[in-house]
């Protein structure tokens, strides 16, 4: 437990101090829960990086990928959200 909440204090150091250099996103419905969910584990720059290559079913795996695999908490109603706003924002043109 004691390792656990040190690693997590760790991240949200990390994460506080790199949030400082992450791009600025687009504005849309969604960048909120984006910005909160996806910011909270990496850097926010990996969304316009692969932005040119992902479709929607692709950014909705990728999603999937990190709640289901990754363990990632994001809450469950924000993930339809967060799909549109990275298709609609980031989605291969």
């Amino acid at each position: 437990m004691r390792t656990a909440l040190i690693a997590a204090a760790l991240a949200l150091a990390v994460t506080t101090v790199a949030r400082a250099e992450e791009p600025e996103l687009r504005p849309g419905p969604g960048r909120d829960q984006v910005m909160d969910n996806c910011g909270a584990c990496h850097t926010l720059a990996y969304i316009p990086m692969n932005s040119p290559f992902l479709t929607q079913a692709q950014w909705t795996a990728e999603v999937n990928k990190m709640v289901d695999v990754f363990h990632a908490p994001i809450a469950r109603e924000d993930i339809p959200a967060i799909i549109a706003y990275l298709t609609a924002q980031y989605g291969a043109r």
